[in-house]
This record gives structure tokens, C-alpha cells and sequence, in this order.
């Protein structure tokens, strides 16, 4: 039988143990760093923990692609490109992710970077350091200076009010880095049911006229993504497939905002980092004004 002094410190001891191991963040350079593996060799690696490898775990595909290290998939990595390269690094600096798809020693490796916290709405799904509805975000007003949310806004049943509550709790000249699936020209409702792998149901299929919602609320906005896509959209090089994995690209190309589009990772780099179709990966960078 195990002792009252064993039940105690048993926990204690594992606790101890796990301390004890290395985590892949302290072994890595700093993120925002090109990987030393890029360039020599390895065809697959990841811009977050810098693991260089034959290939990602999965298919070629936003959801997909995952790192073996880390366990990111493409579109974590993609968000935090995008954060990386176009905002300071300031450890000062106040973040907050909206559900993190990433778990324990992703989210210690942010806050050695960052002031970082992690929210959700409900913490079923995911887990959270607060709680935050971003209809009514229980927060001061410019208390954050970057806002990560990646494939949350399309779960909220009222976008404007929101984008407004996100812009409030922004700092001046703050940032959101926002993600969603954006597989259409047009902004329409689902015509059935539809969930997401957290069961939680999807209000909206965004499309391009997002940015309007955007810029009403008060946000300047770009929108980041692969130098060869950006040449699909502008009409300089031909539609791929027209429709694949659900993504009307006819739709995406008629509707494209030329002007709004900045390219960020070019062809070699999107393969290296598993960027890849390249029509999947769009991220919305929204300075407030």
C-alpha cells in the first residue's frame, strides 16, 4: 500500500520530473529568427520551434502539416510568421491569443517572450488563462497592444459588435492578427448546420467583404499572404483548381482586394514552412486607428 507520505509527494515528484525535462523552446533560437536548418538540406521546417525534417506529419493543408516537435499545424505557424515579422519584439508587450490551439509549452515559450495571456470563450474546447466573450470583453480599454485570434471570429454570432469590443480593448496603433477560414469571395451564412472539430457551431463563411467590417470598426487593414497567391488574385498567373477542399477561388479571385494584399513569404519559403496550397493561408492584420 502507498503511505499518506507517498500519496503527497508523488505528485510532487512528478511535477519535479517534468520541470526537469527540456523543452523544446529553450533549445530552439527565438522564432521570429530564420530557422539554421533553412537552406541546407531539410525540406520541412518549423518557423516555431525550428524542428528540420523530411516532411510534416499529415497532408499538405492548413489544418494539416503538423510538426512533430512542437504540434503545430501550417495555420499556427502561419499566424505566428505573420505576428513575427510584422510587429516588434518587445518583451513588454501585452498579447493575447483567443483559443490557442497550441498547449503548455507553446504558450510558456510566448509568455518568456511577451506579456502573454490565453483566452476562450468557455474553456471546454481549449484551455485559457481568462475567460472572454469577445462580444463583451471583460477587459480595460487599450490593455492589449496584439490580439492573436485564429478561426474564433466565425464561431461569434455578432461580428460588428465584436470587432468594436476588440477595437476598444486595443491599444493605440495596436494590432489584431486575425484568422478565419476564408474560402469565398462573399460573406454568407452556412445553408445547413455546420461545427468545427469543438463542436462549436459556425455563424459565418467569411469572405473578402470582411475588410469593410474592419475598417468600420476602425481598423486599417492588410491583408498577408503567399507571394504566388497574391499573382492569383491580381490576375498574374492562372487559377489553380477552381474548386478544392471547399475553396471557391473563382469567387476569392472576382472579389480579391488587389489593393489590400500584401505578400509575405514567397514560393520557396512557403514550402519549407509548409505553407501550402497556398490559396489557404490568408491572415487579416488590423492596426487599430
Amino acid at each position: 500500500m502507498v503511505g499518506v507520505w507517498g500519496l503527497v509527494t508523488r505528485p510532487l515528484v512528478r511535477r519535479w520530473k517534468w520541470w526537469r525535462q527540456p523543452r523544446w523552446w529553450n533549445d530552439s533560437d527565438l522564432p521570429w529568427e530564420v530557422p539554421d536548418a533553412v537552406g541546407k538540406g531539410p525540406m520541412a521546417v518549423c518557423n516555431i520551434c525550428h524542428w528540420a525534417g523530411a516532411e510534416f506529419l499529415g497532408t499538405e493543408h492548413v489544418e494539416s502539416a503538423m510538426c512533430p516537435r512542437c504540434g503545430s499545424v501550417a495555420r499556427d505557424r502561419f499566424l505566428l510568421f505573420c505576428f513575427f515579422n510584422c510587429s516588434p519584439h518587445d518583451s513588454s508587450m501585452r498579447v493575447l491569443e483567443t483559443s490557442p490551439r497550441l498547449g503548455r509549452e507553446y504558450r510558456r515559450m510566448m509568455r518568456s517572450l511577451f506579456r502573454y495571456t490565453s483566452s476562450d470563450f468557455d474553456l471546454s474546447a481549449h484551455r485559457g488563462d481568462i475567460r472572454i466573450d469577445l462580444q463583451d470583453i471583460a477587459l480595460p480599454d487599450s490593455s492589449v497592444d496584439v490580439l492573436l485570434t485564429p478561426h474564433v471570429l466565425e464561431h461569434v454570432p455578432d461580428t460588428d459588435r465584436a470587432l468594436r469590443e476588440i477595437h476598444r480593448v486595443l491599444a493605440p496603433d495596436g494590432a489584431m492578427y486575425l484568422q478565419i477560414p476564408l474560402q469565398q469571395g462573399v460573406t454568407a451564412r452556412p445553408t445547413e448546420p455546420e461545427f468545427h472539430g469543438d463542436n462549436t457551431p459556425v455563424h459565418f463563411r467569411f469572405g473578402w467583404d470582411l475588410i469593410a467590417s474592419l475598417e468600420t470598426a476602425g481598423f486599417d487593414v492588410e491583408v498577408l499572404v503567399m507571394e504566388e497567391f497574391a499573382k492569383v488574385l491580381r490576375g498574374e498567373n492562372p487559377c489553380p483548381e477552381p474548386e478544392v477542399d471547399g475553396f471557391d477561388i473563382p469567387s476569392m479571385i472576382e472579389h480579391a482586394p488587389t489593393a489590400k494584399l500584401r505578400p509575405i513569404v514567397d514560393i520557396y519559403m512557403s514550402k519549407i514552412y509548409g505553407f501550402r496550397p497556398e490559396h489557404q493561408f490568408v491572415t487579416f492584420r488590423c492596426v487599430k486607428r
